[in-house]
This record gives C-alpha cells, structure tokens and sequence, in this order.
C-alpha cells in the first residue's frame, strides 16, 4: 500500500466550527505543534479573507516549518493574488462541481466551470509553486463530470486532486469506490476530505485510503463546521491499527495539542490577563517533550 500523507486543515476548515475564532498567535502555536508531529501539509487559512487572516498565513509561512504550508483559494484571481502576496507557493484553488453547487450557489454551467478550471490555473501554475484543485462537493457530482473536471484539473497542471464530501453524504464503501474510479484514471495523487455529518468522516477517510487516496484531511479534535471534520488522531490511530501505518511521531504531544486546541475553543483563557502565559506553557511544553498535563486557565503545567 503506498505511502499516505496528512493535511491538517484545523487552521481553514477546523475555524469554522461555529463560535472559534483562532489567533494569530494560536494558529502559528498549533501549526509548529502539527510540524512537530509529522504532518505534511498544513492548510493556514484563506487570505483573501483580509488583513488578519492574511497575517496569521504569514506567521505560519514564516515558522520555518518543515512542513508545506497551503493557502486555500476559491476560485477567483484575487483569492489567488491575495495568497501570493502572501508568500505562499502551496496553492489549493477550490471549484464546486456538483450540478447542486453549479446551479444554486453559482448560477452557472459545467461548461463555465472547465473554463474557469483553465483559467484560474493559467494564473496560479508557475515554476517553483505547487497547486492543488479542489473537488467541492464531488461526492454529489455526476461521476462521468467529476471525471472530466479530473482530468482537465491534471492537464491543467493540478499536482493533486482533493476530492470532497463536503456535506458529509458518503459512507465508507463509496467513499473507497469513488476513489478508486478516480485513481484509476489520473496520474496526480488523490486526496481526501471528509465531513462527519452522519459520524463517518473517520471511517470515510481510511476507506479511502483502500481506493487508493494517499494524502488525508484532518482536523485537531475533528473540528469544523456542522458536524466537523475527520480527528487527526481517529484517523493516526486507525492508519496504524488497520494498516501498519505510523503518521504521528509523538502521541503525548498530539494529545496535549488535542487538550490546548479544546481549551481554547471554549475560550476559558482567550480574555484572560494570563493569555500570553498559557501559550508560551503550552510551546514549552511541547518543545521539552514534558507528559504532565496543565492547566490552560491559570497558564500552569
């Protein structure tokens, strides 16, 4: 079974559970901590968004991260513009293609999309930038369609393919069948991203792993919106345990991130005069391997 890599998108999907906002301070914490473990993309946030999500992707590109730091896009050129002024070379550019998307959200037609498929990576496709297209709502997408946008994603210079179960409708026996359709006619790798509206997204994910998906989107906690997405640790755990896989290098630091990043979503500290303690406790603790647990609310370990 080929290798299979982890996209952690906590920092753009995972912020829209609802009420969680995360600082610049936290989102650049959480993704020196995710680098710690071994994830191999970080997804930093949306820059066309404005200025301050535009500087919380500048803290994390300027991390000095081992791992590649995405800007995710819509399909727009000043999405674009706004994650190359950014510093970013790891584009992921994000096209609705089921016919429900198409006509409701955007009024517009499949031809329009192929169109706009070409163009968006004319300007994003350049020496020394990786750029990933994105898949919205695939698992809702006439098949034969998603196969052609697959392929013209691929000519187009796609160095990958995300496919989508943005609404969370799959479950683990087509999520591996529509994979593997897929994988057998691209040459660029798939990747997953799976939403847990009917408690599957874990499952989901490594099932796609069984259709041949080798890059996986997670989430600390499972957060993200509605129902969240697939647990970066659900997903290391099962990879192990069902297919000898070790994606996580150290997990009592995954578990000490999982515990910060929950913390903070309940906001006990965010207006708390001992914020900045608690974030540096928390660095410390990672970066020194310590295995007790602290307290966020008092910045103690």
């Amino acid at each position: 079974m080929p290798q299979v890599f982890l996209v952690d998108t906590t920092l753009r999907d995972g912020e829209q559970t609802p009420g969680l906002v995360f600082s610049t301070e936290e989102k650049a914490a959480i993704a020196c901590a995710l680098d710690r473990l071994g994830v191999e993309l970080i997804e930093a946030g949306i820059p066309a968004m404005g200025v301050d999500e535009q500087k919380a992707v500048r803290a994390v590109l300027g991390a000095g991260l081992r791992a590649r730091v995405l800007a995710w896009n819509r399909a727009h050129p000043s999405d674009i513009e706004a994650s190359l002024a950014c510093g970013a070379t790891c584009l992921h550019i994000s096209f609705p293609v089921s016919d429900i998307h198409l006509e409701h959200k955007l009024g517009r037609t499949r031809s329009w999309l192929l169109a706009r498929l070409e163009e968006m990576m004319a300007l994003a496709v350049a020496p020394g930038r990786e750029v990933a297209v994105g898949a919205e709502d695939a698992s809702r997408a006439d098949p034969a369609f998603l196969r052609e946008f697959a392929r013209a994603a691929e000519k187009a210079g796609a160095c990958r393919l995300r496919y989508c179960d943005t609404v969370g409708v799959l479950d683990p026996f087509r999520s591996r069948d529509a994979i593997a359709d897929l994988t057998h006619k691209l040459n660029i790798p798939l990747e997953f991203h799976a939403h847990n509206d009917f408690g599957m997204a874990t499952a989901n994910t490594l099932a796609a792993v069984k259709g041949g998906a080798t890059y996986l989107d997670v989430t600390v906690n499972g957060l993200g919106e509605r129902a969240g997405n697939a647990s970066l640790s659900a997903v290391a755990r099962g990879l192990r345990q069902f297919y000898g896989m070790e994606v996580v290098r150290e997990e009592t630091e995954l578990a000490m991130l999982e515990e910060w990043v929950n913390s903070v979503r309940k906001r006990t500290a965010f207006f708390s005069r001992d914020y900045g303690l608690t974030l540096g406790a928390f660095n410390r603790a990672l970066r020194n391997g310590e295995q007790t647990r602290y307290r966020l609310a008092t910045g103690t370990l």
